[in-house]
């Protein structure tokens, strides 16, 4: 294949696809991942998609997917999501450094954790309002960008003010978890603060409820092996637990 078929190729595959990993590029395109890597540099550098991590994504229609308003993931499966909110809090103990990110599942978590000696680093509003009111918890926010409709901080200086500390446990959730495409997020913002708070993290626990199972969104954070613990539903799928299972990754089902 000659290299300007490949481009073609890879922008077309990008375009169809929305985003795709270097991995799987590597092996449709059947050259070297560092191949790959300077294809996409080069194409980016001519617009012709947009470098993500670990892969690309496309820049043919909007450049994002937009967020769900707060208001309106705060009710949607509340009940699932209260429970693992529920589950996650037993994993904390007394002096943990913990990070919560900003999800309405992490502001459950927020609501109902005890007044205990804690350092909880946020990029939630919502989650700071929210541990304002117990003494013993020292709440550290991040700023950055106000996404609105999230009422969470992003951008780089989000991003930066993260490599400053390092956490215990990371709680986060996502859009969408699939099992061979990994862990992903409505746009390109929340996946990278996202992959910083997993990067600074001695455990990563993914709070997802079923809904989020079979999902690839618009922009990939992680892989699934880079998750320690999942808490979710019974709603999810048997054979999909048992395939993260046969992964060594430990699934708790509320």
């Amino acid at each position: 294949m000659l290299v300007a078929e490949r481009y073609e190729k890879i922008v077309g595959l990008v375009n169809e696809r929305g985003s795709i990993r270097v991995t799987e590029l590597s092996e449709l395109c059947r050259v070297t991942e560092e191949t790959i890597r300077r294809d996409l540099d080069r194409l980016e550098q001519a617009g012709r998609l947009r470098r993500s991590h670990g892969g690309a994504v496309s820049v043919k229609d909007a450049p994002s997917q937009p967020e769900i308003p707060y208001a309106e993931r705060e009710i949607t499966h509340a009940e699932e999501k209260r429970r693992i909110a529920k589950e996650a809090v037993k994993l904390i103990r007394p002096k943990d450094r913990i990070l919560l990110d900003a999800s309405s599942t992490a502001w459950y978590m927020a609501s109902i954790l005890p007044d205990v000696q804690l350092t909880v680093l946020t990029n939630s509003i919502k989650v700071a309002t929210e541990l304002s009111g117990k003494e013993r918890i020292e709440v550290i926010s991040t700023g950055g960008t106000l996404a609105q409709r999230s009422l969470s901080f992003v951008g780089p200086l989000a991003e930066r003010s993260l490599d400053a500390y390092h956490v215990d446990k990371v709680f986060f959730s996502c859009k969408g978890v699939h099992l061979e495409r990994g862990i992903s997020e409505s746009n390109e913002l929340q996946a990278r603060i996202k992959q910083k708070m997993i990067g600074m993290a001695d455990e990563v626990i993914l709070l997802a409820d079923a809904s989020k199972f079979g999902v690839q969104a618009f922009t990939h954070v992680a892989e699934l092996g880079d998750v320690h613990r999942i808490i979710t539903d019974r709603r999810v799928p048997q054979e999909s637990l048992g395939a993260l299972a046969e992964r060594g990754i430990d699934v708790q089902t509320v």
